[in-house]
């Protein structure tokens, strides 16, 4: 009887459910047969948005006939709003839906604004006419043709924020991160959704872009509606093996909460009687039941409860107090403070990334403006210029796999630690190789400039005689930081955030890339509007781009990179990590 009831107590994971809404199976639900479906997925996925992003600005730009720097602002604002979104399927995973729900609802969603892009592209009506560029008669899309175009964009960045913000974590959420051995798993996952990301993009690069190029944006969005209907029944094909959590309500009330409270408290009295509530020698221990819908109990947990908040961040543990000057609405446990305590520590190192992105934004925009007046020729092979994410894409591809089997094992054996290289080193090392990155832009550009001065090609459209290949180095300095800080920033946030908040956490990594985004637009204008005046052209102004000064700019974002890298030096040090897998 004994036996029959301590195998009833672990037989349900904690927390997690099936896709049925029953209690998911230790030996059943989770584990790397579920996290394998979530990877095919993110191929799919990401080949179906990287394949348009990657070379949208082209299309802005010679089909909807934009300028180059409206076009670069237009795509940056659209993949910006993608990212930024998954905060909003992030935040409804952890509050009223499962992962599993938020992917299916926001993978139709951008199956529809696809649908929407393939119909314009598809038909002349729905286009503005061809424009001669040498008469400079281009008129750039409006009224109801601009209307379908963002329509169908915005559909898509709503999808893929959605997508983004659910996909991650509900992967990394089919491991046990109470022991070592689901915790390394876990970490191999978030390696592997990069490197699957990656898969996705280089379909993208060179398939779909040659595609776009040589046959017709209509195929081109069409391929990528049809990747993106394929992913949902690879998806739901892992339905019998996943685990989902339960939604816990809106962290962001939690957070909400006790800021007010906090403020409140402290305002309203600073005497000794406005003291923090409990102040044992020692936390208690007690029983936590857990039970089904049905009233049987089916685990016993003995949780340490916290009586004394920790002394960091010591503002808000007036949010905890004996006689509270807020409501009783505005009550808050220990528990709620130390939670709001754990993000509010993420956020700085969240901060310190957006740089790097806001780097990561060129390769979508100039980089591939800069391809485009260079010899795009290899062999007898004509290369688009939006493929040249390739370098980038290949090398994480390589370098994935030497990482999780070389590299990983290596550090682990010499620092003896389970991580090996903390989360916090590896953004730190992909934030000082977007340094690098901006350096070798600045110096391709000055070569670029040059060889067209000397051809005499500087008002010409013709190709310069300069190989695209020195594109390259600077992809594969900004690849090579992208693995490292966005696989690294993922398993951060996962891991660091309170259970109740890892899908909104773990989103912040993808609104880094959005406010990345962003502010390289508001850069961009800055620049342009501080160069600009009646003697000077602005840096970053006009059609053609070997009248640009890119070189400068790009000087620029070095200069910022290399301050931003100081600053994440600083919190980077300050920080202590609350995860067992880092602590060790």
């Amino acid at each position: 009887m004994e036996i029959e009831s301590s195998s009833k107590l672990t037989s349900t994971w904690e927390g997690y459910v099936d896709w049925r809404n029953k209690p998911a199976l230790i030996n059943r639900h989770g584990g790397l047969v579920a996290a394998s479906f979530v990877l095919g997925v993110e191929v799919l996925e990401n080949l179906a948005y990287l394949a348009n992003a990657s070379n949208l600005v082209m299309y802005l730009s010679e089909y909807m006939q934009f300028s180059p720097s409206n076009s670069a602002n237009s795509v940056t604002n659209f993949m910006g709003t993608s990212f930024l979104l998954a905060l909003l399927g992030g935040f409804l995973s952890d509050a009223f839906f499962t992962t599993y729900q938020i992917y299916l609802i926001s993978a139709v969603i951008e199956f529809l604004g696809l649908v929407i892009l393939t119909i314009q592209a598809r038909s002349a009506s729905l286009k503005p006419q061809k424009c001669n560029l040498t008469k400079m008669a281009c008129e750039q899309v409006e009224g109801a043709q601009a209307a379908m175009l963002f329509i169908g964009l915005y559909l898509v960045a709503l999808g893929v924020g959605g997508i983004k913000g659910s996909l991650p974590p509900h992967g990394a959420e089919q491991f046990d991160g109470e022991t070592p051995q689901g915790r390394k798993q876990r970490s191999t996952f978030f390696n592997y959704f990069v490197f699957c990301l990656s898969c996705g993009g280089l379909i993208a690069v060179t398939f779909v872009v040659w595609v776009e190029d040589n046959k017709g944006w209509q195929w081109g969005f069409g391929i990528s509606t049809l990747a993106i209907l394929l992913s949902i029944p690879l998806f739901l094909a892992g339905s019998p093996f996943y685990r989902n959590k339960i939604p816990r309500g809106s962290p962001l009330t939690t957070i909400s909460k006790v800021i007010i409270a906090a403020v409140l408290n402290s305002c309203a009295s600073r005497n000794s009687g406005s003291a923090i509530a409990s102040l044992g020698s020692s936390p208690s221990t007690i029983p936590v039941l857990l039970s089904q819908e049905d009233g049987e109990t089916t685990n016993i947990k003995y949780v340490e409860s916290i009586e004394i908040p920790s002394k960091s961040l010591m503002f808000l543990n007036r949010a905890v107090v004996r006689n509270p000057a807020a409501c009783g609405a505005l009550k808050c446990s220990v528990q709620q403070v130390e939670e709001v305590k754990i993000v509010m520590k993420i956020l700085p190192i969240f901060a310190c990334t957006i740089m790097l992105n806001c780097c990561l934004a060129q390769l979508s925009t100039f980089s591939v403006q800069q391809a485009a007046t260079m010899n795009t020729n290899f062999g007898k092979l004509k290369v688009p210029p939006a493929s040249l994410p390739i370098f980038p894409v290949l090398f994480i591809m390589i370098l994935a796999p030497i990482f999780d089997y070389f590299i990983i094992p290596f550090a682990r054996r010499v620092t003896k630690t389970e991580m090996g290289i903390t989360h916090l080193q590896r953004i730190g090392i992909g934030l000082f190789l977007s340094i690098v990155a901006m350096a070798t832009a600045a110096l391709v550009e000055i070569k670029r400039k040059r060889v067209a001065t000397d051809s005499g090609l500087l008002d010409s459209a013709k190709p310069l005689p300069i190989t695209f290949f020195w594109i390259a180095f600077q992809y594969l300095f900004l690849g090579s930081a992208d693995l490292f800080t966005l696989a690294g920033l993922l398993e951060f946030c996962f891991s660091e955030a309170p259970f109740s908040m890892r899908s909104l956490a773990t989103s912040l990594s993808w609104a880094s890339l959005a406010i990345g985004y962003y502010l390289s637009s508001v850069i961009v204008s800055i620049v342009n509007s501080v160069t600009g005046n009646s003697k000077h052209h602005p840096w970053l102004s006009g059609r053609n781009l070997n009248h640009f000064h890119l070189e400068r700019f790009y000087w620029l974002m070095c200069i910022l990179s290399a301050l931003n890298f100081i600053h994440y030096l600083y919190w980077a040090t300050k920080y202590k990590y609350r995860s067992v897998s880092c602590s060790k």
